[in-house]
This record gives C-alpha cells, structure tokens and sequence, in this order.
C-alpha cells in the first residue's frame, strides 16, 4: 500500500483561485463565491487540459515562422537589409555587445521555447498521472506563469527602433512578419498558462497513487 496525502477536493473544499483562500463551499453544482475576496469559485476550470494543448499547439506552430522570418527590416542609403531573432543576436555577438546578445537569446529564443515544453510536461504529467515531483511541478508552473511577460522583449525593442529610426529617405526601420508572429507566440504561452489550471497537478498524482494501491 502506498500512503496518498488527503487533498483540498478529497476533503470536500476548493480554492478561490484569486486570493488562494481554501474554503467550505456552498454547494458541490454550485461552491458560490469566496468569502474574502467575492470571486466566483469552482472546483476545477472546465475542459482545461483541451483549451490548454490548443493553445500550446498554436504556440509552437507560430514558433517556427518566428525564428525564421525577419522581424527588423532596415533600409539604408536604398538597400534593404531583413533581420531575424538568431540574425540579430549574433550581430550583437560578434559587434561586441555579448552582454545584450546574450539577454536577447535568453528572452527571446530560450523562454518562449523553456515555456512550450514546460507546458507540455506539465500537460503530459497530468493525464499520464506521473507520480512524485507535485511540488517541483507547481514551482515550474508558477516560473512560466512569472515570466511569460519578459518575453515581450524582443517585441519591445523592435517598436521602440521603428519609433526612434525614422530618417526617410537615408534610412528608416520597420517590423518585419517574424515579430507578429513572435508576439502570438508570447500571447497565446500567456494565455495557455492562464487557462491551465496547477489543481490538476495534485489530483492526477492522487490518482495514480490509487491505482498504484
């Protein structure tokens, strides 16, 4: 027999998932508001998992186009020159500037992709049932749900570099089709961790201790 640890929903109570408060609720169809904060409760979002892996899906579709195509395109003195994410990072390399070559990469090749694969283990873990790690996985969860607005990085330094680099007809700067699809690649992460819900981490490892038993 293996000892599985008694949850909030096995003792018949549920979280208020805006102020974290664990309370009775009012009734199993209906748990009614919280009593702290007023926000609606439920026991688990509804069809999270699906709208979850739809969402990650896309992401990663939107993922390839967004390092591939450039998201800078600069015309000077009538030659056009694009830039892509990997193009312009090595161009900071190799002008110098490692130290914001280096924050580029990080921000905008590494975390889009640290949270794709973050979500889809996370995903995995849930309807497999892997036992073990509930803590590290709740912890990973609340990493990708910290940095999903630093990935906006790149997406910030394109607009402020079309805003600032305006010479026409010696030189202007515009966005390029990869940063669109580097923003959706942002949004819907953004969105993916927000409509996943970190519950089902505890109750798929409860439920595989049962069986486990």
């Amino acid at each position: 027999m293996t000892a599985v640890a008694l949850t909030g929903a096995q003792a018949g109570l549920v979280s208020c998932e805006a102020c974290k408060l664990l309370s009775r609720p009012a009734h199993h169809d209906h748990p009614g508001h919280c009593p702290r904060c007023g926000g609606e409760l439920e026991f688990r979002r509804a069809r999270s998992i699906q709208y979850t892996w739809a969402l990650v899906i896309a992401a990663a579709i939107c993922y390839i186009p967004a390092n591939m195509l450039p998201v800078m395109v600069t015309t000077a003195f009538g030659a056009t020159e694009p830039d892509t994410i990997m193009g312009g990072v090595v161009f900071l390399y190799t002008s110098g500037s490692w130290p914001l070559a280096l924050i580029v990469l990080v921000a905008s090749v590494m975390v889009p992709l640290g949270k794709l694969i973050a979500l889809a283990y996370l995903l995995i873990a849930v309807q497999r049932g892997v036992p073990g790690g509930n803590r590290d996985r709740t912890r990973l969860y609340r990493m990708v749900e910290f940095i999903g607005r630093w990935s906006m990085l790149d997406v910030f330094v394109d607009t402020f570099t079309v805003a600032l680099v305006q010479l026409q007809p010696l030189m202007s700067v515009a966005p390029g089709p990869g940063v669109f699809f580097f923003a959706a690649v942002v949004v819907l992460t953004m969105i993916a961790a927000d409509s996943f819900d970190p519950r089902l981490i505890w109750d798929s490892a409860t439920a595989g201790g049962r069986k486990r038993a």
